[in-house]
């Protein structure tokens, strides 16, 4: 891990430019100076290059904005042990991830905005990639009274959520997405009814009633997906669905859409990769919130991507010791760390022919970027330096003992993927790269 200051311009030559912003992909080279991209050829190499640049041959490499993950947990403040702000920084640099948004469930949970420059200013201590913090919705995020959402939002909450938490009482979700949506702010929340999935560890199936697993329906995320855009629908409110999951709220989704509703929706990275089946003998590092669904429902997923129906991939990074884990699977505590994994297991859908790799990009770049208002995610002039340089064939199988993250509850552990991260640049600083350049 290198983490040093550009000392003057840096230009990289000879790469495969992917930019969503612009609609490019092709060979390329870029300028950066003072933090910014200072110039953007397509095509063919810069010339007349400022003297003392310093020059780095990509050799035909990816080169494109750094990701943007919106949905990453933390055990900080309150529960280090899992993860702390610095660690996550760090595993999201090796993942070429330079900007992330921290969930609001910590110890105190981020309601308000003292908490907010808590992780704010730990983020300038550490100075590795961006961290941005998410506000809960509801006080202590139990889904009671509103948080203070307006001075949150003031002093840097890039939008509000209760995370894993469903708001369940209508009420109290409609003042909220009115409220929100007065201020501007958007407003995140992932569809779940409560009595429906009270207890569940596995999705409703053949497959999990063979394993005698408690299970939950799809229709407990249709249901409360149905009901959240009935409520978008009467307060004009911008919503973010979290982890839609499952091929039937993909229709809810698409309908609500075609009315020109102001939602966006975000799937992780695991319900595109893994199904149910995945969690063969009661393997806990498959035991996710919501819980892996059919084949049928992650094919939908997959098209969805590549139609635009869903927005945004996440990783859903969510550390978890070894002694949460290790317990029989109904006891052992849900999700899974991604922030290392996101970009090779993205590109399998890549090297399958499932989607094109600069759709794949704009998922978890431009359109993250636009969601929470960032100038970020996109290969222009004036842009911040935000970077990552990968070879994208370069084999390689997950070794979750090798991961940065403090947890190592992977479910790509053991996994072959191709994908390599060969360094990640935050604001024209290298943060991270595999080997000297």
């Amino acid at each position: 891990m290198t983490h040093a200051p550009s000392s003057g311009p840096v230009a990289i030559q000879g790469a495969r430019l992917v930019d969503p912003a612009s609609g490019y992909d092709g060979r390329g080279a870029l300028l950066v100076a003072e933090g910014l991209i200072a110039r953007v050829s397509h095509g063919r190499d810069l010339d007349n290059l400022p003297a003392g640049t310093r020059v780095i041959q990509a050799d035909g490499a990816l080169l494109c904005p750094g990701l943007i993950d919106l949905r990453v947990k933390t055990g900080e403040p309150g529960n280090e042990p899992k993860e702390t702000l610095k660690s996550a920084a760090r595993a999201a640099a090796a993942g070429g991830v330079t900007s992330i948004v921290v969930q609001p469930d910590t110890d105190p949970v981020i309601d308000d905005p003292a908490v907010v420059d808590f992780i704010l200013r730990r983020a300038r201590d550490i100075e590795l990639v961006h961290v941005y913090p998410a506000g809960a919705a509801t006080k202590g995020g139990l889904g009671k009274g509103m948080a203070e959402i307006g001075l949150m939002h003031e002093a840097g909450c890039v939008f509000v959520t209760d995370a894993d938490r469903p708001i369940i009482d209508s009420r109290v979700m409609r003042r909220l997405l009115a409220y929100a949506g007065g201020l501007g702010v958007l407003v995140a929340h992932r569809p779940a009814d409560p009595w429906l999935t009270a207890g569940a560890v596995a999705t409703e199936s053949e497959f999990s009633g063979r394993m005698g697993l408690a299970a939950e329906p799809v229709a407990a995320e249709t249901i409360m997906l149905e009901r959240d855009i009935a409520l978008v629908a009467l307060t004009g409110a911008r919503l973010m669905v979290d982890q839609i999951s499952a091929a039937a709220p993909l229709e809810s989704l698409a309908r609500a859409k075609a009315r020109g509703l102001p939602i966006i929706a975000t799937a992780s990275i695991n319900h595109l990769t893994f199904n149910e089946l995945d969690i063969g003998d009661y393997r806990t590092f498959w035991k996710l919130t919501p819980p892996l669904r059919s084949e049928d429902d992650r094919q939908a997923l997959i098209e969805g991507v590549v139609s635009g129906l869903v927005d945004i991939i996440v990783s859903a990074h969510c550390p978890a010791p070894p002694e949460e884990k290790r317990l029989p699977f109904d006891e052992a505590a849900p999700g899974a760390i991604g922030l290392e994994t996101l970009l090779p297991a993205l590109l399998t859908l890549h090297h399958e022919g499932r989607a094109p790799l600069l759709r794949l990009i704009e998922t978890v770049t431009l359109a993250p970027s636009r969601a929470i208002g960032l100038d970020a995610g996109r290969l222009a002039v004036g842009a911040p330096a935000d970077l990552l340089l990968a070879d994208i064939d370069a084999p390689r199988v997950i070794d979750a003992a090798e991961l940065i993250s403090k947890s190592k509850n992977s479910a790509f552990d053991g996994r072959r993927l191709q994908g390599q991260v060969l360094w990640t640049m935050v604001d024209g600083r290298i943060v991270y790269q595999r080997r000297q350049i």
